[in-house]
């Protein structure tokens, strides 16, 4: 058996360092003396190195069930790195060809590789159970143990019949380690892998040098996000979404904005999957778009902020991927941004799950929205969560510490919280305690008549809002619990049972408000209109129509000019994403404005808002891209309605924004098949001679004798020609 002396120098052999981190020592030693071991340790801490140095020293072959393909790829590569022998370290997975697969079970055979890793998918497999019982084994090492747990972020039916696969194979030693796992969690893993009498190894969850903040997520988020990564220039980030198609969006807004980005989720090929992992780790590109699927086990030191676009659907999972930046131990900017129909849209997606699934997720979001939602300091409440105490009040490292809310002495709020949790036999949730506490008639209220009861009403001049935040914050000081195993139940304990015998000041922070809805409309481009621009290029919009004797609103309309007297654009990119300016019109009649725009910039010494404008990448509609090709094909406009499931007058809208953004398209072959060529031109003429388009005007002007359908293909055709 080894001991500590063959530890150091193994360590120094093959990682390189001299001392070990923390506990890890103590952790390798109790896996070498063949204990079931159970570690939680932050991402960073080195959970990996806690099986891999004790699998060189000890005879056999490790076995090491990962979640993940590319992470059991990074792991493997890396022992590799650390010895002389390619066959050191193998994975054994959906990936490997038949050829592959013998090369890795030839070398266990014998006796080259001290370390296996497996998906738990793969022991379900009868001829690899088979060729596992063949095998001498050292131990085996549950990596990302969370994934055991039903309350954990990451469930996977596989991983909870590990132990009966073990028990198959053959017992030995077991060790399991997370990087996140409230006690629930821990408990859940040490039950479902009989491993209850391990020895526990926990560090600390404190991580001093990440910074924590929680934004509004408005329709700008794009912006906001975009603006706070070239404050950053250089340094690599990663962004988590729900979606898969949300991560291929905003990875491709990104680089459209000259911001080096690659997506990453399971709905890509692995090839790719690897490559953009590859090209992060190499810092080929800064920044990483993806679904939880990235992080696990990725050894990038120097990440330097994590973005969470969605508001995460536990604080476990919301914990583990923060943990992700920073782990050099420098700078570590965690930003999330959250909106309360984000958590509306998760609990829909809950629907149709079992209840008690269901159930258990609701309150796994109802403790991050808590979270996000709340104005106490972050580490308090993340520790807290864990299971460990905070003693500083402001940890000067998260936005609620470095920009304090006012605080409200609520003792009385609080003693009327116990009581009435108390009175409620500590059978319910928050939301239920605060109904009767501001006196909601709910039909749960009074299915259980607690609309009867003396503590109903008891704090009717107070918002809901406030008094859950008096509940959250008697949670994290101990004078209620929240009893997630019930699906949060709410208890009072012994400490918050003294504090109702002889109250003493408790001071409450109000919570922030996420709810406002940011459907609403922000003030329209007149609102930072420059005034003086808009009338220099109103000036040479006309002169322009002049000298082609055209009416000047076939050049730009008025809110294509606005846009431009506001935010500024001096190139041909910047120009076509003014609205209404696609790339024709701005290759038509562009220069002259930019220069004009230019100049007055660079006189008036004006600072442009550039920064605040998000290139949007082209998104030309599969319709309009349909349209446009069957109307090359002269397919009659009617049919062509009729085949895409549209009214007549709804396609003319989406052709007429086609041919406003400048676009050419020819419709002449449907003019001539449904109008006279005298009408046609009649109208034709009138739009080369009106100083206005629209249609009402039009229609008044003309007469009876000519449809509006007849005007609006007619004007279609006129901008199509004369304008574009």
């Amino acid at each position: 058996m080894a001991d500590k002396e063959q530890l150091v120098s193994t360590l120094k052999k093959y990682f390189g360092f001299d001392t070990f981190k923390g506990q890890q020592e103590r952790i390798m030693m109790s896996l070498i003396q063949e204990h079931d071991t159970f570690v939680l340790m932050p991402t960073g801490g080195g959970k990996s190195l806690c099986y891999q140095l004790p699998s060189l020293l000890m005879d056999g072959t490790a076995i090491v069930i990962s979640p993940l393909i590319s992470l059991m790829k990074n792991q493997v590569d890396a022992m590799r790195n650390f010895s002389d022998e390619d066959g050191i370290a193998h994975f054994l997975n959906s990936s490997l060809n038949k050829q592959a697969i013998d090369q890795v079970k030839d070398d266990i055979l014998a006796g080259k590789t001290k370390l296996l890793y497996v998906a738990p998918e793969s022991l379900t497999k009868e001829d690899n159970l088979e060729f596992f019982k063949s095998v001498k084994i050292s131990f085996y090492a549950i990596d990302e143990a969370h994934c055991i747990s039903e309350w954990g972020h990451d469930f996977r039916p596989e991983y909870r019949r590990i132990r009966h696969f073990i028990n198959e194979i053959g017992v030995r030693p077991i060790i399991a380690l997370t990087a996140t796992a409230t006690s629930k969690v821990q408990h859940d893993i040490q039950k479902n892998l009989g491993i209850m009498e391990a020895n526990v190894f926990k560090s600390s969850f404190n991580r001093t040098n990440l910074y924590y903040e929680v934004r509004p997520k408005t329709k700008d988020v794009d912006k906001d996000i975009i603006k706070y990564i070239k404050s950053m220039p250089g340094k690599s980030g990663i962004i988590y979404c729900l979606s898969r198609k949300k991560v291929e969006e905003l990875a491709t807004t990104l680089r459209v904005n000259d911001i080096k980005a690659l997506a990453y989720h399971a709905g890509m090929d692995s090839a790719t999957r690897s490559a953009n992992q590859d090209a992060f780790l190499l810092e080929d590109v800064d920044v990483i778009v993806a679904t939880i699927a990235f992080g696990m086990g990725i050894d990038k030191p120097d990440v330097r902020f994590v973005i969470h676009y969605d508001i995460p659907k536990s604080l476990e999972g919301y914990y583990q991927e923060t943990g992700r930046a920073g782990r050099d131990g420098g700078e570590g900017q965690c930003i999330t941004f959250y909106a309360q129909k984000d958590l509306d849209k998760l609990k829909k997606f809950m629907q149709g799950k079992p209840v008690a699934e269901q159930e258990i997720g609701k309150q796994l979001l109802a403790e991050t929205a808590s979270y996000a939602e709340s104005s106490v300091c972050r580490r308090k409440t993340l520790l807290h969560y864990f299971g460990e105490e905070y003693p500083e009040d402001n940890c000067h490292n998260c936005d609620n510490c470095l920009h304090p809310r006012k605080r409200i002495e609520s003792s009385n709020e609080l003693c009327d919280a116990i009581e009435t949790i108390l009175m409620l036999k500590e059978k319910f949730k928050a939301d239920h305690v605060v109904d009767v506490m501001v006196g909601n008639s709910t039909n749960e209220v009074k299915s259980y008549l607690h609309h009867q009861i003396e503590m109903f009403g008891c704090q009717k001049d107070k918002t809901p809002k406030f008094l859950n935040a008096v509940i959250s914050q008697g949670i994290i000081a101990g004078y209620i619990d929240r009893d997630i195993e019930n699906y949060g139940l709410l208890r009072v304990t012994n400490k918050g049972k003294d504090f109702l015998k002889s109250p003493s000041p408790f001071m409450v922070v109000e919570d922030r408000d996420f709810t406002t809805s940011d459907d609403t409309e922000m003030p329209g481009g007149s609102g930072a209109l420059d005034g003086e621009l808009f009338s220099i290029l109103k000036s040479l919009r006309k002169k322009t129509a002049s000298k082609l004797q055209l009416p000047p609103y076939v050049i730009f309309q008025d809110p294509s000019l606005e846009a431009m007297a506001t935010t500024y654009p001096i190139t041909m990119e910047e120009l076509v994403n003014i609205p209404g300016v696609g790339a024709g019109k701005a290759k038509r009649y562009g220069a002259e404005f930019l220069e004009i725009i230019k100049r007055h910039v660079e006189e008036n010494e004006i600072i442009r808002p550039e920064d605040m404008r998000v290139r949007t990448v082209a998104n030309k509609s599969k319709l309009k891209i349909s349209l446009i090709q069957s109307i090359d094909r002269k397919v009659s406009l009617h049919d062509l309605a009729e085949s895409r499931g549209l009214e007549f007058d709804k396609m003319l809208d989406e052709i007429e924004a086609i041919v406003y953004s400048g676009t050419r398209i020819n419709i002449d072959y449907y003019i001539r098949e449904v109008m006279d060529d005298d009408h046609m031109e009649d109208i034709f003429e009138y739009f080369k001679e009106s100083d206005t388009d629209r249609l009402s005007v039009a229609m008044e002007e003309l007469g009876d004798e000519y449809t509006e359908e007849e005007i609006r293909l007619v004007r279609i055709k006129f901008i199509s020609e004369l304008a574009n």
